[in-house]
């Protein structure tokens, strides 16, 4: 049974930085690319960021390039994401997730973890 499980969530002021992580279990973590989602509320959850499966491919959202920065320890199953200069707006539960379609679309990744809250104040 695939597992994903984040943890790294807060709250912090606007401006602050935050580091999630996401531990993997029950498949070859190693072989599948990893992204992170985000959902605010009343609004749809959408891509943030993805990394393949080597590290060596990594993809961001506009509305978060040059601020978040996604990483990978195949050696300990887990993926992160720093995320820099938070805004307001960056609040939003966030989920990892485990696929080998495409990157940005949701419907390319089949295991999804619980989420963590990441809340921004102004």
């Amino acid at each position: 049974q695939v597992q994903l499980v984040e943890s790294g969530g807060g709250s912090v002021q606007d401006g602050g930085s935050l580091r999630l992580s996401c531990a993997a279990s029950g498949r070859t973590f190693s072989s599948y690319t990893m992204g992170w989602f985000r959902q605010a509320p009343g609004k749809e959850r959408e891509f943030v960021a993805a990394i393949s499966w080597s590290g060596t491919y990594t993809n961001y959202a506009d509305s978060v390039k040059g601020r978040f920065t996604i990483s990978r320890d195949n050696a300990k199953n887990t993926v992160y994401q720093l995320m820099n200069s938070l805004k307001p707006e960056d609040t939003a539960v966030y989920y990892c997730a485990t696929g080998n379609g495409a990157t940005w679309n949701q419907n390319g990744y089949d295991y999804w973890g619980q989420g963590t809250q990441v809340t921004v104040s102004s």
